[in-house]
């Protein structure tokens, strides 16, 4: 339990599913847990009671050690029944890696946004072999660190292809404003941003379930981040509008089912957290950017922590987003350093 100030966060489970096992959240509805080879160490999957099938939401990456969990989890809690639709909540690979397989396994039907679908596909196809000229023009330009940058040009750049299903072509839109039938349950779909466009939400009409993906996520703030393919990109606008539109519509009791980390409720607090967390890292940004910096030069100021090589990457787009969210609000100034890296710094008043 969290007491945030005006309102309480709880925990109804202390911890997690164990690998290949189920835990019930609500009639017909299981909590699944999928293991990730990163910091952040594992997704969850829900899986949602259809009768002679089920529905899943998200699906976990793509490798052998995921397959046979899946083996495991369709011969035991979902009870040998098959997969017959995969909704997915965005297009991230730790979500999306699975969804080509249960496609070709049992013919689901997968159903997203537009936006989650087309980056999907687009990104699965997309593999590179050496870093883009692009990439390393951000990097500099972000001012990344020699020794990390010397590493990364030298690697072979992480491609989704690696941990993702193919994925084949069709699917069905999910739209803002729809109703779907998923699990006894009509659920409002509502849209979020920032962490991804296009974000899937669901919110049950029948019962007070929110499944939020990565949406919404209790005790971490889901990443935001500016990337080669679109430098000039604003997502913490995205991010801090969503915030205050599906504020609106938590309650208290909702139960809300989030892609990490465990289900809590207490969501109107959780909600002004999401939100602040970013607005106070602004204000120590402005106060930082007196003096000129780079992006990289504003971690301190941003995580209040080591940011390690595990972590840089993330660290360094997150630190662009909410520049360029600065820049473009005319907060602050940029201009080259001789190296190429982006100075910023905040105008005059």
């Amino acid at each position: 339990m969290m007491d945030g100030g005006g309102g309480i966060i709880r925990y109804p489970w202390a911890e997690p599913p164990a690998a290949g096992e189920a835990i019930t959240v609500a009639p017909g509805v299981l909590w699944l847990r999928l293991p990730l080879p990163m910091v952040l160490d594992h997704v969850n999957i829900y899986a949602l009671e259809e009768g002679d099938s089920w529905t899943i939401v998200d699906t976990g990456i793509h490798s052998k050690r995921s397959v046979a969990l899946w083996e495991t989890l369709l011969a035991g809690p979902l009870a040998g029944k098959p997969v017959s639709r995969v909704i997915l909540t965005h297009h991230h690979p730790d979500h999306i890696g699975m969804a080509g397989w249960f496609m070709a396994r049992f013919n689901a039907e997968l159903w997203a946004t537009r936006t989650s679908w087309l980056l999907s596909r687009m990104l699965i196809l997309d593999v590179e072999d050496e870093p883009t000229p692009q990439a390393l023009e951000f990097w500099r330009s972000a001012g990344m660190d020699p020794d990390v940058f010397e590493a990364r040009r030298a690697e072979r750049p992480y491609n989704f292809a690696d941990i993702c299903y193919p994925l084949p072509v069709g699917y069905t839109r999910v739209q803002e404003g729809e109703v779907i039938r998923a699990g006894g349950r009509d659920w409002d779909v509502r849209l979020g941003g920032g962490h991804a466009p296009d974000h899937l939400t669901l919110w049950s009409r029948d019962d007070t379930l929110v499944i939020a993906g990565d949406q919404i996520l209790p005790s971490i703030s889901p990443n935001i981040g500016v990337y080669p393919t679109e430098p000039e990109a604003d997502p913490l606008a995205d991010w801090l509008a969503a915030c205050a539109r599906l504020a609106g519509f938590a309650l208290d009791d909702h139960l809300v089912l989030g892609g990490h980390k465990l289900p809590f409720t207490g969501l109107p607090m959780r909600m002004r957290q999401l939100s602040e967390n970013h607005h106070g890292a602004l204000t120590r940004l402005r106060e930082h950017l007196e003096t000129p910096r780079t992006a990289a030069e504003c971690f301190p100021q941003l995580f209040k922590r080591k940011i390690d090589r595990g972590t840089y990457g993330l660290a360094l787009v997150e630190s662009v987003a909410h520049l360029n969210h600065m820049h473009q609000a005319g907060e602050v100034r940029r201009w080259r350093r001789d190296d190429g890296a982006w100075l910023w710094q905040v105008c005059d008043s």
